[in-house]
């Protein structure tokens, strides 16, 4: 057993009508997928023994695989209840990350796009912990986000995400745990791994949806739920300039949910009470739902 699937966490993964254990091989050279990057996946958590909006990642898994040429085998319903029954396989002590994916076996005309019919689907769930509510930096990044003309921005594809990945790392090369990603025209988008907000004289900002960037679920929910408890938020186009002087920053993610950010290039932040607020709304949502 190789070094990198030794290191792996606790892995089950349903594929072709059964559950399997740890890293499941399921493409080969000549898959698709494999040549020509047509995945998408989503993302979703168990944990503390709730999942919330599982319901909607699994039906979001759906409108990505449509939005990239694939054809969805699976309903909604069906891969949330998949989920719950793979959660019984572990025991709960750690955060696992649910993943549902569909790729693509064969292409169509000349092998370029996908063959929809084609289409297979797994679900991976593994061992995740969650990203303490501490904090982390961002850099801004010098790398942009894609707009729906020139790629698939409106799925939760595999092929969008060498693009944040390079984000990261050249973050990470500066000193930052991760990037500010702006779109074409210069505007922030997101984190380079989740959606942002940040907070100027009590007001709540996130950069509005304009198609570059997934507009999240936990983006969505938590957009709701501070709204709900009397918080104004306003989504608008947004400047660097603008994040680098405000109050809070803090970003949302299925990852991690609701973290702040400490820092933002050479200015240091403490987390701030709207970004507690909004993680505590958040846990106390996620348990009652």
């Amino acid at each position: 057993m190789s070094l990198s699937v030794a290191a792996q966490s606790k892995t089950w993964t349903y594929v072709d009508g059964d559950w399997h254990e740890g890293n499941v091989a399921v493409i080969g050279p000549r898959s698709h997928a494999m040549w020509l990057g047509t995945s998408v996946f989503d993302g979703g958590r168990w944990f503390e023994n709730v999942s919330p909006d599982i319901d909607l990642h699994a039906a979001r898994v759906n409108a990505s695989a449509i939005a990239l040429g694939l054809h969805p085998t699976m309903k909604a319903d069906e891969i949330a209840g998949l989920a719950w029954d793979g959660f019984k396989k572990f025991d709960g002590q750690t955060a696992v990350y649910v993943r549902p994916m569909y790729w693509a076996e064969h292409g169509g005309y000349m092998g370029v796009p996908a063959d929809p019919a084609s289409s297979r689907f797994c679900l991976c769930l593994y061992e995740a912990p969650m990203m303490p509510p501490t904090g982390f930096s961002i850099g801004v990044s010098p790398f942009r986000r894609p707009s729906l003309e020139t790629m698939p921005t409106n799925a939760k594809a595999g092929c969008l995400y060498p693009n944040n990945g390079r984000a990261i790392l050249e973050a990470k090369m500066r000193g930052f745990d991760n990037a500010l990603v702006l779109d074409m025209l210069g505007n922030v988008a997101e984190t380079a791994s989740s959606n942002v907000f940040m907070v100027k004289d009590g007001v709540v900002y996130t950069p509005v949806a304009n198609g570059c960037f997934l507009s999240g679920i936990t983006r969505k929910r938590v957009l709701g739920l501070l709204e709900d408890a009397g918080v104004k938020v306003v989504e608008k186009t947004l400047s660097v300039r603008e994040f680098r002087e405000a109050d809070e920053i803090f970003s949302t993610g299925n990852h991690s949910k609701v973290v702040p950010v400490t820092r933002i290039e050479d200015r240091d932040l403490q987390p701030g009470p709207v970004a507690k607020k909004a993680r505590e709304l958040y846990w106390e949502w996620a348990h009652s739902a």
